[in-house]
């Protein structure tokens, strides 16, 4: 059960909504994107500092005060939400991916998380926010990553067994196992290794407020590059300093290229 910050906080949000006059928003009328010749069927999302900033294993506090914004040009909704000092917000590149897949421009492209959250807090405080932050005006991206998977299957988030530090080893075979999806069909957005190059926590453009605490330097896994060897046929896009736009279009070209050279190497005819 969430907590009554994290249900508070969902009230506040509920209410700001209704007041607009505002139902879960849907599709806009807008063309369908220009269609590649392949789109994954599972799209999978590392969360911190891919999806969304700050790294969860620096914050201590739930998420609670809801805070109020633009939705890239759909509105206003829920953008961040407060953990104490700090403000969970989510990268532009991610905001556009989910709010593309949750207006069917992508066929039936599902959503799914890998992430390798250090600590049961930092899980749980991640769970709340993606229950508060908007990805439409009335629609979480909680509520968003349900579709398709209302039992949260696709949510594997933390490194407690079954999971590990090693999404490639844990995360990636549950995914395939659970949502019966090949790991040919799969598309992974990780920020992957610079932090490790980098040493530390990052400095991100929208991340409006400093942490409280210095937290130690940390290694980092290259995480696509480890998915891509150990999962043979998952694609995999960088994100090295938050998901971006060109990167969520670069992963999509990456997919749609990797499929068209799988589909070609199988028709063609075997020696005489």
């Amino acid at each position: 059960m969430l907590p009554l910050s994290v249900f508070s906080a969902t009230a506040a949000a509920l209410l700001h909504t209704a007041a607009r006059g505002l139902v879960p928003a849907t599709a806009p009328p807008r063309t369908r994107l220009v269609a590649l010749s392949s789109v994954p069927r599972l799209c999978v999302l590392d969360l911190d500092e891919c999806v969304w900033s700050p790294e969860m294993y620096t914050l201590s506090h739930m998420p609670s005060r809801p805070l109020i914004g633009d939705l890239n040009g759909r509105g206003e909704g829920v953008v961040g939400v407060h953990s104490g000092g700090d403000v969970i917000r989510i990268y532009p590149g991610a905001l556009l991916a989910m709010q593309e897949v949750a207006d069917g421009l992508h066929g039936e492209m599902r959503m799914a998380v890998a992430s390798s959250a250090d600590t049961p807090l930092a899980e749980r405080i991640g769970r709340a926010a993606m229950e508060l932050l908007e990805v439409l005006p009335g629609l979480t991206m909680a509520d968003l990553l349900r579709r398709g998977y209302e039992d949260g299957r696709n949510l594997q988030i933390g490194r407690q067994p079954p999971l590990s530090s090693d999404k490639s080893r844990t995360h990636f075979p549950i995914l395939r196992d659970a949502c019966g999806v090949a790991y040919e069909e799969m598309l992974f957005f990780d920020d992957s290794a610079r932090r490790s190059r980098e040493g530390g926590r990052r400095h991100t453009a929208h991340a409006t407020h400093a942490s409280r605490r210095s937290p130690a330097p940390k290694v980092w896994s290259d995480h696509c590059g480890l998915v891509a060897a150990n999962c043979p046929g998952v694609v995999t896009q960088r994100t090295p300093r938050g998901m971006q736009e060109h990167e969520w279009r670069n992963g999509l070209r990456k997919f749609a290229a990797e499929a068209a050279e799988r589909g070609a190497s199988t028709s063609e005819p075997s020696g005489a």
